[in-house]
């Protein structure tokens, strides 16, 4: 197990168990040519008090995992988060989530070993998904000492690169698709809109089937360097 001994220099609590596993288990990249049917890539969705990543918070998270790109639907995680500040805010009315029900949600630090554990060794598929890392790495930061280092997928990127609709031009003003956008013109049902287990069993359905488009674009089975991935 590799250790951090600066963090101890300088003073800093120590990488937890269930981060430096993470750590261990996760590469920053694959190689090019590996076909997409040998990795493992979890749809990824975060529900929040705001949008603030110093001051906000998770209220709760979903994971969908995708092995030999096939949704593995007994693998769906869902976890409700306790936060004991949670606030009655405008978000609330956007994911419904009140404080009473957090108030019956699982520790954080808890939550999160156990999505460390889901997301190890995977790549993080999700839909305007630079959000949810940034609110998880605040959250991960806290309680494990460490930040999420998969390979990042957006399906609002992968859209624009594989669905003409949506695909990049030269005006200024244009923003990346939204999932309902993206849904309702390849005509795929959104599934519980704004709750972390709906939002996240859409995109991995969204995943697959741009996957399966773009499969078609290039008439071969795809492989790493066709997907738009980013670093965490």
């Amino acid at each position: 197990m590799m250790s951090f001994p600066w963090r101890a220099w300088l003073g800093l609590p120590q990488v937890t168990e269930a981060g430096q596993a993470y750590r261990d288990g996760t590469p920053r990249r694959y190689p090019g040519k590996t076909s997409l049917e040998r990795l493992t890539f979890v749809a990824l969705d975060a529900e929040t008090t705001g949008f603030d990543t110093g001051r906000d918070r998770v209220l709760s998270l979903a994971v969908a995992p995708i092995r030999a790109l096939r949704l593995e639907l007994a693998g769906m995680e869902n976890w409700l988060v306790y936060q004991p500040t949670a606030p009655l805010n405008a978000a609330v009315t956007v994911h419904g989530i009140l404080p009473s029900e957090t108030a019956a949600g699982e520790p954080e630090e808890q939550v999160l070993a156990g999505l460390l554990v889901a997301l190890r060794g995977a790549v993080l598929v999700g839909h305007h998904i630079a959000f949810d890392v940034a609110m998880l790495n605040a959250a991960l930061e806290r309680h494990h000492r460490v930040r999420l280092r998969n390979p990042i997928l957006d399906t609002a990127v992968m859209a624009q690169r594989t669905v003409e609709a949506f695909g990049v031009t030269a005006y200024p003003g244009q923003r990346p698709p939204s999932l309902d956008e993206v849904c309702e013109h390849l005509g795929l049902p959104a599934v519980e809109r704004h709750t972390a287990a709906g939002d996240a069993f859409t995109t991995a359905e969204l995943f697959l089937v741009l996957c399966a488009r773009m499969q078609r674009l290039r008439g071969r089975p795809l492989v790493v360097e066709d997907l738009p991935l980013e670093r965490a």
